[in-house]
Formats: C-alpha cells, sequence, structure tokens
C-alpha cells in the first residue's frame, strides 16, 4: 500500500490542469454557473477510486500541506504535540487561543515575535478581525493565519543549530527537510518551488499525491511524527482551524478523520484505514470546496447522513432560499447492493 517511493517516481507535469465541471450553481431549478476542478477518491488499498478532472497535474496545495510540514519539523526534533501542533499545522483564524498559542511557542524557543518572517496581517476569521478593527488595532505577523508554523518553524532551526533570519529561504536545512518529506509522502517529485503568501516556500505536487499523503498520515503507526500530527489536529480541530470553521466541523462530524484545507479552493481529508479524497476548485471558489469534498467523502464510504451539514449555504432570492452549490452527478453516493 502507498509504495511509490521518491527516489523513483517522476514529479507531475507542469500544464494547463484539464479541469471538469464539479459543482453546478442551481438557481430556481436552472444551473446558472458551473464550478470547474479535479477530485479524487483513494480506497484503503490507495488505488483510485475516482477521478474528475486532472488528478496528475501539478499544483499548488497552498495550506493543504501545512500537516506535511509539521511531520517534516518533528522529524528534525521539534518537541511539540497535543494543542501546540495543531496549531503548529494550522491556518488558524486569529482567535486569542491562536495568538497565545504562537506566543507559547516563541516562549519555548526562547524567541520573540520579531523573529517571525511571515508577513504581518489581519486575523482570518471574518468575526475576529470586525473585532480587530473596531477595537483599533493593526495588522501584526502574530494574528496572520499561518503564524504557528513559522514559530514552530523557527524552534526546529533553533533546535538544529540552523541559523534563523533565513528559514525561510528554500535553500535552508529546514525547508530541504521539509521538501524531502513532502516527496517521501506524497511518492513523486516537488515540480516545482515558489513562496506561499506567508512567505514559506511553497511546493507544486499533484492533487493525487496530496491524497496519498494524507493517507500515509491517518495509517502511520501510533506514536510516528505522521500519527502524531493526525492526532493532534484531530483532537484540537478549533486550534488548526477556528471556532466554526468548516473544515473543524467537518472532522467533529466524521470520527477519525483528518481535514485540511487550503486557499484557492483546496481540500484534503483521511480516514483512520486509509480511504482519502482531495478537492481542487479551479477558480478557487470557497463556496464550492467544501460540498464538493462532502461528496466525496460520500464516495469514499462515509455515511451520507454525516455529511449533510456540509451540502453547501443556500443561494438566497429575496431572503429567501432558491438553489445551492450541488455536487455534480459523477459525485452522487453509489447506491449499496440489494438482496435478491
Amino acid at each position: 500500500m502507498y509504495s511509490s517511493s521518491p527516489a523513483t517516481a517522476t514529479a507531475p507535469a507542469v500544464r494547463e490542469p484539464r479541469h471538469a465541471p464539479v459543482a453546478h450553481l442551481v438557481r430556481g431549478g436552472v444551473v446558472e454557473g458551473v464550478h470547474y476542478g479535479s477530485v479524487v477518491v483513494l480506497g484503503a488499498d490507495g488505488r483510485v477510486r475516482l477521478q474528475l478532472g486532472d488528478i496528475e497535474a501539478a499544483f499548488y496545495p497552498r495550506s493543504a500541506l501545512k500537516p506535511l510540514q509539521a511531520v517534516a519539523m518533528l522529524r528534525a526534533g521539534l518537541p511539540l504535540d497535543g494543542a501546540l501542533l495543531s496549531l503548529a499545522a494550522a491556518s488558524h483564524s486569529g482567535e486569542e487561543r491562536h495568538l497565545d498559542g504562537t506566543r507559547r511557542i516563541l516562549e519555548l524557543a526562547g524567541l520573540g515575535e520579531d523573529d517571525l518572517r511571515n508577513v504581518p496581517d489581519m486575523p482570518y476569521g471574518p468575526a475576529v478581525r470586525d473585532a480587530w478593527v473596531r477595537e483599533g488595532r493593526e495588522p501584526n505577523r502574530l494574528a496572520q493565519n499561518c503564524s504557528g508554523k513559522h514559530a514552530a518553524m523557527l524552534w526546529t532551526a533553533k533546535l538544529n543549530g540552523w541559523s534563523l533570519p533565513d528559514y525561510l529561504d528554500p535553500a535552508h536545512p529546514l525547508q530541504r527537510a521539509v521538501a524531502d518529506t513532502i516527496e517521501e509522502l506524497t511518492g513523486q517529485r516537488i515540480a516545482r518551488v515558489t513562496v506561499d503568501g506567508c512567505g514559506a516556500p511553497l511546493f507544486s505536487v499533484s492533487l493525487h499525491g496530496l491524497a496519498r499523503a494524507a493517507a500515509r498520515l491517518t495509517t502511520a503507526a501510533p506514536g510516528t511524527p505522521g500519527a502524531r500530527v493526525a492526532d493532534a489536529m484531530r483532537e484540537h480541530a478549533e486550534m488548526a482551524s477556528g471556532a466554526g470553521r468548516d473544515v473543524a466541523e467537518l472532522m467533529r462530524a466524521v470520527p477519525g478523520l483528518l481535514a485540511k484545507d487550503g486557499f484557492e479552493g483546496v481540500q484534503v481529508a483521511a480516514l483512520p484505514d486509509g480511504r482519502a479524497v482531495a478537492v481542487k476548485i479551479a477558480d478557487g471558489a470557497n463556496r464550492a470546496r467544501i460540498p464538493v469534498a462532502a461528496a466525496a467523502l460520500a464516495r469514499a464510504g462515509v455515511d451520507p447522513a454525516a455529511l449533510t451539514a456540509f451540502a453547501g449555504e443556500p443561494l438566497l432570492g429575496g431572503g429567501e432560499p432558491v438553489g445551492r452549490v450541488r455536487p455534480v452527478p459523477a459525485l452522487d453516493p453509489v447506491p449499496l447492493p440489494t438482496c435478491a
């Protein structure tokens, strides 16, 4: 299971992705719009059970790579578990618990906020951001949604005697270790390297590789870095995201599920037995990400009744529901066979 080795695997092709329709915007019974994208569903044996669009083209998973970055840091000696490890893999909402957790990681490392190199920003969570603005607070590095990851990167670098000011350089030993881990877990070479929104290196893999990596975390042996990251994120889902965030609610609704979202319409999720899904919405529309991911999980065998809350927000007309975003019929659950 999941036997491909980056020592022999190639990088995914860099091309315009051959996306396919994955969701319809239906208003009043008429398809008003179409969201294109790609979807992959893996079985517990690692085989592709469903694919839509282009699951092998190179793409940037954005923050969906954070669990893999956290695995790399644990392998390099980062001594975190529980809520603070979840924060190290987080795209957090900027709540006080997230800011306090990031301060705690920096304190444990003997470092301060000035050592961070992520971009200053406002909190990601809309309600938190609104309160921040009302209070007249300015953007800062702690509030930026990747601050937990950056604090953990700094501590990892310090523990290994690596330089700190350039910890975001792709040639830095820390980032080389991250790249090695991503290649190992995805089972493929990295196609391209660029810079993510927070300033950290961003590595391009395929949607198939991303799903495979998530499955490797949820099937990792207890106590290993992969299992520790998966356990921390599942047990502290709101530390990895925030109050009311759909990715946290999804992990709570499906026992044992590991899920991580990423900007530009990316979602990955994996079950304890290795079944996994990954989604990329071509236009980056957040409104299609979670309904399509939920439909993919139903195709993977999750009880659709556990996923009803993730069908997407209704479309309103005159303040009343008149439609919604619906995954395409190819994502409909496969009915169980009945006895004759």
